[in-house]
Order: C-alpha cells, then sequence, then structure tokens
C-alpha cells in the first residue's frame, strides 16, 4: 500500500505507526502543507492519512493551505472511497470536509485521560480487541461540534463528544493520540502553541508532567496503536 501522509508539522508524523507500517512493506509519502509543499495528486496512492497541528481547521486566512486540503480530502473520501486515517487535526479536517463543524473545545483535554468506546465502536471494526474504557494522550482545544450526515461516533469522554467517527466503511479518525512515542512529548512541546496549552494545563512543570504520564502507560499507548493498525488495515481491505 502506498500511503499519502499530510502533516501540518515536522515532529507530528505517524509516530509508532512507522515501524509498523516498515514492517508490513508499506510505503508512506509526508507532505508537510505548513512549509508550503503542494499537495500532490491522489492518483498513484491507495489511502490518504492526515495529521495532527496547531493549527485549528477554521484559520484558512493564516493557512490558507487548508482549503485545498479539505477539498482533497473530501475528494478521497467522499468520491473515491479511499481508506482514510485521521488523528487529532486530522479526526476535525475530515469533519469539516465532509460537511460537518468544529469549534472551540467547552472543556480543552491536556492529558493522558480515559475514553469510553459507544455501541457502535464496541461492536465495530475499527476498536475491535481495544477495552471498552481506555486511557490516550490528549491534547486539543478543538472539537467536533457536528458530525457530518452519515458519521458514526465509535468513542466518547466527558469533556468531548466525538473522539473517534467512522463515515462510510473505510474512513476512521480519532481525537486522541495514539501514535505515541517516548519522544513524542518533548519533541511537541517546543511547539509555541502546544507549549501555550501544556502550561495552562498542567503548569509550567506540565511537559515533565505530562512525560512521566505517558511514560507509565507507553506499553499500553503502544499496544492499542498496533491494534487499531491492524484493524484499520482489514477496514481500508473492505469494498
Amino acid at each position: 500500500m502506498r500511503i499519502l501522509v499530510l502533516q501540518h508539522e515536522r515532529v507530528e508524523h505517524p509516530g509508532a505507526f512507522r515501524a509498523l507500517l516498515d514492517e508490513d512493506g508499506h510505503e508512506w509519502h509526508p507532505v508537510h502543507l505548513q512549509e508550503g509543499e503542494t499537495q500532490p495528486e491522489l492518483n498513484g496512492f491507495d489511502a490518504l492519512w492526515v495529521m495532527g497541528g496547531p493549527m485549528d481547521v477554521w484559520e484558512s486566512a493564516a493557512h490558507p493551505w487548508l482549503v485545498a486540503e479539505k477539498a482533497l480530502i473530501r475528494e478521497a473520501v467522499e468520491e473515491r472511497g479511499m481508506p482514510f486515517l485521521g488523528l487529532c487535526l486530522g479526526h476535525q479536517l475530515l469533519a469539516e470536509a465532509l460537511g460537518g463543524e468544529c469549534g472551540k473545545a467547552t472543556t480543552p483535554e491536556i492529558g493522558v485521560l480515559s475514553v469510553q468506546l459507544t455501541e457502535d465502536g464496541a461492536t465495530g471494526v475499527f476498536f475491535d480487541g481495544v477495552p471498552d474504557r481506555f486511557r490516550t494522550l490528549q491534547w486539543h482545544s478543538a472539537e467536533i461540534t457536528r458530525m457530518p450526515t452519515g458519521a458514526r461516533c465509535l468513542a466518547t469522554s466527558p469533556g468531548c463528544a466525538v473522539q473517534a467517527m467512522q463515515w462510510g466503511p473505510r474512513a476512521y479518525s480519532v481525537q486522541f493520540h495514539v501514535e505515541v512515542e517516548p519522544d513524542t512529548v518533548a519533541a511537541w512541546a517546543v511547539i509555541p502553541a502546544y507549549a501555550a496549552s501544556l502550561e495552562g494545563a498542567l503548569g509550567p512543570d506540565g511537559a515533565r508532567r505530562l512525560q512521566a504520564e505517558c511514560d507509565a502507560e507507553m506499553r499500553a499507548f503502544n499496544t492499542i496503536a498496533e491494534r487499531l493498525y491492524i484493524n484499520w488495515l482489514q477496514a481500508a481491505a473492505q469494498i
């Protein structure tokens, strides 16, 4: 499989998924939109992944490429039926590309917090083999406020109604982060917007505290990442 990966920060890449993709012989091609790289045509790619980023989906004046990115996501998912995976910002972009809406979160989630599967999530393909309730890395202050027509909510939390979403048989997205690696917190904490939100939520030593929380959960994070990766591949194979 050849996967087009849209990135919004160099350090916000597929993370723990990279080793899994390499082991299975899949090729992934990153495009760094925030650096002015032009997104390619979808011809020649088998799937589309969209990563997280510090910007918000509505900030097209500051980041004009967001308009074209949403159009590409819509073409991939709605018109071509390509397998799709969105993480954090990618989750929100999928919603807006398909006619949903996003806005500022009533309760920003930053830290290692619990997510609960819905009935659709617990009985579907994507979360097969994943506990009904599990802990994840959260780092967002925006959220989906209205899902697109035809979407299903697969997971939720007290602070964010739509933690995971499915549209059609092969498009999946999550608000939380499952791609966490040992250096993720340190790498993201140097991004000004992330540093500010981290300090606001957890205090001046927020990075240290969050690193300790992630270290304690790293094995569980990686286990869930591998399970979701396998499940996503199974969903991608569906017609």
